[in-house]
């Protein structure tokens, strides 16, 4: 069958089909591997996620795409509560299926396409870049705001606490980033999917009140259950900010079906009202933080950033694909740094979402 046309063909290789013989390396490990390269939740879904999906199994008809009202009130309760962004009202929430989803469409759903410039980090999750070539707009790698010179971006992506550096950006910079933006009337989109795995110091939202000014105008941000709850299977999140962008994508997702499974919806509404579990979980990763984190550097690595989000920005002094290898040897798979961008050649992204007895495995090998 001949195609009408190729989007793949516009869009980079995805990148951990090229890890597929490292993986192999590492499995022939006598105690088999350690797979530390993708931060996938393995620690048990929480019994109020449980709960709540079985609740709300008898759901025979359609959910809506704006989301239940109880559902968009937890989030706007939960983001004043615990990392006091007041006032977001209920229009300027949309649950979304998975934010990887969201991220990947969002330039689609707004318009931006061939001509337009799309802006993210140097080191930055791969998928803002597939956003931009899936509509043909100029994708651009950029950390400091100088660099688009008399450009100006459609979007401008955020990433704080960083995937997959770890790094927190300083409330400072948040809002001369917020004001820079306003000024140009660039969209700028800030993914927040960390904001509960801060180890060192502390993580303030774009929409905080001190950062800007109490509008969203402007502005959006996208967070995730997937590491806060441990729902990565559930594909649940949100994106909030401007009412008038969040008006946008609904009517557009209406028209494309892309609707948040009511029960879904029930579990986001339980998760978001508890705070208990998403305590214990945090727990849970700060330890294995602690000790893998010790246990690189005891090995000779050097951990940049990482004092936020669920990865060690770990580095030899060589090249990423090298340093793959050694850790292969040693039955331990970790993501090359370039995944990211060239600013990572130098280094390797080590997960700490392994169970506790894999965390200590990886401990034993690199002592060994």
């Amino acid at each position: 069958m001949t195609l009408p046309g190729s989007v793949s063909g516009r869009l980079p290789d995805f990148p951990w089909d090229k890890l597929t013989s490292y993986a192999a390396t590492a499995r022939a490990h006598a105690d088999g591997i350690v797979d530390l390269s993708i931060g996938t939740p393995v620690d048990p879904t929480p019994q109020v996620a449980i709960d709540a999906l079985v609740a709300a199994a008898n759901w025979p008809g359609y959910p809506t795409t704006i989301g239940l009202p109880a559902t968009r009130q937890a989030i706007s309760d939960w983001f004043a509560r615990v990392h006091g962004v007041t006032g977001l009202g209920l229009d300027q929430i949309l649950p979304v299926v998975g934010t990887k989803e969201l991220i990947a469409q969002l330039a689609f759903h707004l318009g931006v396409g061939e001509g337009d410039l799309v802006a993210f980090p140097e080191a930055a999750y791969p998928t803002y870049e597939v956003g931009a070539a899936l509509v043909g707009a100029t994708p651009m790698a950029a950390d400091s705001l100088t660099a688009f010179g008399p450009q100006t971006p459609k979007i401008l992506w955020l990433n704080s606490p960083s995937n997959p550096t770890g790094r927190v950006l300083p409330p400072e910079h948040l809002k001369k980033v917020v004001d820079w933006c306003r000024e140009r009337g660039v969209l700028l989109v800030s993914d927040e999917c960390y904001l509960d795995c801060v180890w060192e110091g502390s993580a303030t939202s774009v929409l905080h009140p001190s950062i800007s000014g109490g509008s969203a105008e402007g502005i959006l941000v996208v967070h995730s259950l997937s590491k806060r709850s441990n729902l990565a299977g559930y594909r649940a999140g949100f994106v909030a900010g401007d009412p008038a962008v969040i008006k946008e994508l609904l009517a557009v997702r209406k028209n494309l079906g892309l609707i948040v499974p009511g029960p879904v919806q029930e579990v986001m509404t339980a998760v978001y009202g508890d705070d208990a579990h998403a305590e214990e979980q945090y727990a849970r990763y700060a330890a294995r933080r602690v000790r893998l984190k010790a246990a690189l550097e005891q090995a000779g690595f050097t951990v940049d950033h990482s004092e936020a989000a669920l990865y060690l920005w770990s580095t030899r002094g060589e090249n990423c694909w090298d340093t793959v290898q050694w850790l292969a040897e040693r039955g331990i798979l970790a993501a090359p740094g370039d995944f990211y961008g060239p600013a990572g050649a130098q280094h390797v992204r080590i997960a700490i979402t392994a169970t506790d007895e894999r965390i200590d495995a990886a401990i034993a090998r690199l002592g060994a």
